[in-house]
């Protein structure tokens, strides 16, 4: 980590950029014309990711129909993708943490600057994901901060303002790992394990759990940039709390980008690497990414659910067969973050890359 400790070159905040009013997006923002946006595109103005009831969830017991549970199951083999609605987290608490983030984001530059991150820390305010010089970059800011385990769980990275800023994202965070938990187990099931069985493989109680709250500015070329590069989700499990009236979320689907729309008060889940990897790719991380638009910010936060950094992860013994061998070598999620720590995001090219060799 030894070369980690600074960004290759001085930090720009996309929000002052945006807020300079400049007519034209500067070079270093401007994606090759392969991975520029289509903000148009043809014929799916109607597809949206499954939305599925978790009424009957609960952290004693799972008393969701059978079909919810199917729909579940086709979701992450299929899409990567769903959202979900009578999740058990409050209404007020979800709008609650996206508006006192949004209000943290348009506070004074100089408070902002005094939680900078860096490469190596990470944690923080901060404007760039990888550190390859002169790399094309993505017009958002973003916050990083780590709820779990507590040894990573540091109060003075959160923000201080707004002022209950730090208790909204602790209270908003133990409501996510109860539902996250919930979640796993259904994706156990659903893969013909014990339901404590990818929980177990995550470190058990053990587990990791962090935030990235995205900050989109306003960007005067949207055909030209792209708020967030596409990648997948190094992680395990993520829930996306969207901005309820601005829609940014692209998810690639049969070689399309398919626009999610957010359903009210619906959180956005997807499957990280880290169970492609556990699934023995029975369930699949996908890869998206987000559009931004001229007229309005949008904001949104990603809740990651991740197994303990030092447990190798590798295909769960009962998923692989002769049929179907282990198509992953054993990494720990430490070194596979790091990995793209470095490299930045790259569509699916990493984990693809940890495959097997045969």
């Amino acid at each position: 980590m030894n070369n980690l400790h600074d960004w290759p070159e001085p930090i720009i905040r996309v929000q002052s950029l945006s807020e300079s009013g400049l007519p034209i997006i500067p070079d270093r923002y401007i994606k090759a014309p392969s991975d520029r946006p289509s903000l148009n595109p043809p014929g799916n103005s109607d597809v949206n990711i499954p939305i599925i009831d978790l009424t009957g969830l609960s952290d004693d017991e799972n008393h969701l129909p059978q079909t919810t549970i199917d729909q579940i199951s086709m979701a992450c083999r299929g899409w990567g993708f769903f959202q979900v609605v009578n999740h058990g987290v409050s209404p007020g608490l979800m709008d609650q943490a996206r508006e006192t983030w949004r209000s943290f984001f348009h506070l004074p530059m100089e408070i902002k600057q005094a939680y900078a991150n860096s490469p190596k820390t990470y944690e923080g305010y901060g404007s760039r994901l990888g550190i390859e010089k002169g790399a094309i970059l993505d017009w958002s800011d973003y916050y990083f901060l780590h709820y779990l385990p507590l040894t990573l769980k540091d109060y003075n990275k959160w923000p201080a303002s707004p002022d209950s800023c730090r208790e909204v994202i602790d209270e908003y965070g133990k409501e996510l790992v109860k539902l996250c938990g919930r979640i796993m187990k259904v994706l156990s099931i659903n893969l013909g394990l014990r339901e404590d069985q990818l929980q177990n493989a995550f470190g058990g109680e053990k587990f990791g759990a962090c935030l990235r709250v995205n900050f989109y500015p306003k960007c005067p070329q949207p055909d030209l940039a792209l708020g967030l590069s596409s990648h997948s989700d190094p992680g395990g499990l993520t829930i996306l709390l969207p901005d309820h009236e601005v829609p940014g979320l692209q998810v690639r689907k049969d070689g399309r980008w398919i626009t999610v729309k957010p359903a009210q008060h619906a959180f956005i889940v997807n499957i990280g690497d880290q169970i492609q990897v556990l699934s023995n790719a029975n369930y699949k991380s996908v890869e998206h990414r987000v559009i931004v638009n001229s007229n309005i910010e949008r904001i949104s936060l990603a809740f990651f659910y991740n197994p303990k950094s030092d447990i190798p992860i590798k295909p769960v013994e009962e998923l692989v067969s002769t049929d179907k061998p282990a198509l992953y070598s054993p990494m720990t999620f430490d070194e596979y973050r790091l990995f793209i720590r470095l490299k930045g995001p790259k569509g699916k090219s990493q984990v693809e890359s940890l495959k097997s060799p045969r």
